[in-house]
Formats: C-alpha cells, structure tokens, sequence
C-alpha cells in the first residue's frame, strides 16, 4: 500500500513541476550512521582485563569499538595518570567504566576530558575530592560486611622504598569476590589475580569527573567486597542513573548482559 502510495506522490510531482511549480523533494531515510563511541573498561584490584571479556564480546557485536585498559594497579596517582594518558590517545566520543577500584581511576583520569560523554560504575567506587578509598571502606552504612580476607606481601617499591602488595586470600576468593562465578572460573581469578599496592587505599582522589560528566551506577546487592548501602551512596551522591542487580562484586563476568545494557544506556 505505502509502495503505491508513493508512486503516487512521484507522479503528481511530476506533473506539478511541468506545470511550472515549485515542488519539495521527497524525504529520504537516512543512510549514514553516527559513529558510536569507544568505551573503555578499567579493571580494579585483584582483577585483570580479562573479567571483561563476556562484556567485550556483547558490545563488539552491537558495534561498538572496545579498550580494555591493563590497570597498573600503583596507586590512584598514578593509575590516573596512566589512564588519562591512554584516552587521549584515543579519537572521538568515550564512554569510560569502571569496576571496583577502577571506578576511583576512572574519577580521576577523565576530569577535563571533553571526550569522555559518560562514566559507568560497576559496583565501583567513586570518591570526592580529597577522599580515599580507606575513608569511604571505614563509613557506616546501615548493612556492614565483613574485612576482606587480604594478604599483604612485602615489596621494593621503584624507589627502594619498602611498601606492600595486597592480594585476596586466594582459598577465600570467591565468597569474598566472585561469589555467583562457577567455581572453576572464580578457582581460576582467584590465582590469576593481580595485586594492588597498598598505597591504592591511602591517596586521596583529586578532582571528581562525576560532578562534570554524566554517570550511571551498577548496585551489586551481593557484594561482598564494597557494602551494597556504600554503593547507593556513592551513586547517589554522583547523581548517578541507578541499577540494582543481585550480583556478588565480579559482576562484569556473572552478569555481563546487565553490564552491557548499563553501557550501552549511557552511550545512546
């Protein structure tokens, strides 16, 4: 019916024009589409890019170009450093997230990036100015959890100083982490993971991205490393457009369509 119809407008058109008047061009649907943005996925500690790569997978397929940022994990000074350098490497429009202790980089390393569009937090934190990560694990919420199981290991640190690693307690890793992961794979982060320095918890964040970029917060209400009430917190805080999902902290690998779906809401 459209198809006759049109040839129809076609041919009074026609007519009208040899007539001498002034017709307007029929409408067209658009061929060209807007490039989507690139995101960028930042890691946190006891983790490595590889915990994206479920979520990697999802947004390759809805076209959307990917960055997985290796995370020094050396401190958020440094790890801020590194990943601002990284964006500006990269053209154009980024969605830029955040997983745990990556959500604190991410505040970080896009303020006064105007290609950055969005932030995304996935059970991540995202501190205030001057704020460090020891003062948002030592605030009261309504819900505590328990310490995690950390191990600490002496290191040298660059400049001869002594400092320390921090790793999770590897046969407490996946009630602690990962606690929806099937065992093999949450047996299999729990020995591949890498640690943090332990500086990562005592620098405090300079000058939040979240009070100039829009945000979006994944809630992992089975977390069991950042309390689910600290999350609400931080994404209310942030002003934060905020999911819930019944996920332990390793979200991004027991729940990637979720994370996906975050993502891409953020990008459009």
């Amino acid at each position: 019916m459209f198809r006759n119809l049109r040839r129809v407008a076609v041919a009074g058109s026609l007519a009208l024009t040899a007539a001498g008047i002034a017709v307007p061009a029929l409408a067209s649907s658009p061929t060209a589409s807007t490039p989507r943005p690139t995101v960028v996925l930042v890691h946190g500690a006891f983790a490595d890019s590889s915990g994206w790569n479920g979520v990697i997978e999802r947004l390759r397929k809805d076209g959307y170009p990917v960055r997985a940022a290796s995370n020094p994990l050396r401190g958020l000074t440094s790890d801020s450093t590194y990943l601002t350098d990284l964006l500006h490497s990269i053209s154009g429009p980024i969605i830029l997230v955040g997983h745990s202790y990556g959500g604190a980089v991410i505040t970080d390393a896009a303020t006064g990036n105007a290609d950055v569009k969005a932030l995304v937090y996935v059970a991540g934190y995202a501190p205030d100015a001057g704020e460090t990560l020891r003062d948002l694990n030592s605030r009261q919420v309504e819900h505590p959890i328990p310490a995690l199981p950390v191990q600490a290991v002496k290191i040298t640190e660059p400049d001869g100083s002594t400092g320390a690693d921090i790793y999770l307690d590897p046969a407490q890793f996946r009630q602690a982490f990962a606690a929806d992961v099937d065992r093999t794979t949450a047996a299999d982060m729990a020995v591949t993971q890498r640690p943090a320095d332990a500086k990562a918890l005592t620098q405090a964040s300079t000058t939040p991205a979240w009070k100039s970029i829009p945000s979006w917060y994944l809630v992992a209400t089975q977390d069991h490393a950042i309390a689910p009430d600290l999350e609400r917190f931080m994404a209310k805080r942030a002003g934060a457009h905020t999911v819930e999902v019944a996920s332990s902290h390793a979200a991004m690998v027991s729940h990637p369509d979720a994370v996906t779906r975050l993502i891409e809401r953020a990008a459009r």
